[in-house]
């Protein structure tokens, strides 16, 4: 949902502002008969942790590979550092970025290494595939876990009265009226951080891909709308009926994040519409009641066509500038990132959120239940990816336009066409060809 943009930064200045004071590494490594090579990240905590775990565990088994770690700024800031980067060919050996339609943006042809004819390749998740392939080369491996959006759901009150997993949203519906009969807040929402507010039009995408397959395309072509795309309104609709219901929590205008987490945990709220990166939140929002929360695809009307809408991790890529003895380990580095033992490592260093995208990878024993309810949408083959991650465009005001139709203020129609306006601002500032 957050994505980087770009500045301007001095060739000569990339080194002081991208790389970390204590990288990993040995000035040593050609004495002791090691190929030294980087990778660069974001220095976000949480990830220079994984990072960190990764490298040690690579290093376990490649012992004559010396793995230094380097960091970026997160945002526009980053953004601006990889391209320039790529551009003076002085990118780190190895390093991560966006996967899906942003990855267009640093020229994969021009600029990375294609992968295609690696073994662990064969071992990708397919969707998550797709968002690392360009012209039919493929170019990154997964940094991490893939999350849904959906709806967390608490399990006891639903086993209380008698409730089943809704696959349309008729049904969906149906279970939010027998729990305000109970007395029981049917949806959360948290519109004090306004952006929880996009979530039921951001992960209704399965939903309109199933019905318009063609949507991405025609919608970054400048071909398709939300106005005029039943299937893509439906988003906007499903919120301003929810609203006309009232089906939300009194407190909705001011609840926030952690509220919304602990109110479907411990049965406060029936539902919290939601992404799976909110799972480890859990843990400090309801650290007795993790166990209580479930997870399902946001219902279409279709039941046959019940599927999850995924944001794929982000890539770890090879730049061309990398050759020789360098190539080679950045290669079993990419590698190890894709394979059983690089997953247990993430798993060590960080919660996780959502299924692994590398399918000889299996999910820790003590995952949360709303994780394993992801994962067998993604083992069926239900998924699709956001549509963030097929198309460029997306507007900068979608979360100030959610929240005045969740609150009522803006019609569910009404809401699409200014949406659609917002869209056509960005494309024309991204020079999209078509706008």
């Amino acid at each position: 949902m957050r994505k980087l943009g770009a500045t301007a930064f001095l060739a000569g200045a990339l080194c002081l502002s991208g790389c970390s004071a204590g990288s990993l590494g040995s000035s040593d490594d050609a004495a002791a008969g090691k190929t030294p090579i980087t990778f660069l990240t974001n220095n976000d905590p949480s990830n220079v942790k994984v990072a960190e775990a990764m490298i040690a565990a690579f290093e376990a088994e490649n012992a004559d590979v010396d793995v230094k770690l380097d960091t970026r700024p997160q945002g526009s800031e980053g953004d601006n550092l990889v391209k320039t980067r790529l551009a003076t060919g002085d990118m780190a050996d190895v390093f991560e970025y966006n996967s899906g339609s942003l990855l267009q943006a640093i020229a994969p042809q021009t600029n990375l290494t294609p992968v295609t004819g690696e073994a662990w390749v064969g071992d990708l998740d397919t969707v998550f595939k797709q968002v690392v392939t360009v012209n039919s080369e493929v170019y990154g491996s997964p940094w991490g876990p893939a999350v849904g959006g959906g709806i967390f759901y608490n399990k006891p009150l639903y086993t209380k009265l008698g409730l089943q997993v809704p696959k349309t949203w008729a049904d969906f519906m149906a279970n939010n009226a027998k729990i305000k009969a109970a007395g029981v807040a049917p949806v959360q929402q948290t519109y004090s951080e306004s952006w929880t507010s996009q979530v039921l039009v951001l992960a209704d995408f399965h939903n309109v891909a199933a019905a318009v397959p063609a949507f991405a395309d025609d919608y970054t072509a400048n071909k398709a709308k939300y106005a005029t795309t039943p299937a893509a309104q439906a988003g906007f609709q499903h919120l301003e009926e929810l609203e006309k219901a009232g089906y939300w929590n009194s407190d909705y205008a001011s609840a926030k994040y952690n509220d919304g987490l602990a109110a479907v945990a411990t049965g406060k709220a029936g539902h919290y519409p939601m992404i799976t990166f909110g799972v480890p939140a859990l843990d400090t929002a309801a650290p007795d009641n993790v166990d209580d929360v479930g997870f399902f695809a946001l219902p279409g009307t279709d039941a046959s066509k019940n599927g999850v809408t995924l944001w794929e991790p982000s890539g770890i890529y090879i730049p061309k500038s990398t050759e020789g003895d360098k190539l080679a380990a950045a290669k079993k580095f990419q590698a190890f990132v894709a394979s059983a033992d690089g997953c247990t490592a993430y798993g060590s260093a960080a919660p996780v959120g959502g299924p692994f995208v590398v399918k000889s990878c299996t999910l820790p024993a003590d995952v949360a239940p709303a994780v394993k309810d992801l994962s067998a949408y993604v083992d069926a083959g239900q998924a699709s990816p956001a549509l963030e991650f097929l198309s460029p465009i997306k507007g900068p005001a979608l979360e100030q336009i959610t929240v005045e139709v969740g609150s009522g203020i803006r019609s569910a129609a009404d809401a699409a066409k200014l949406y659609d306006e917002d869209v056509k601002k960005q494309a024309q500032q991204l020079g999209i060809q078509g706008w």
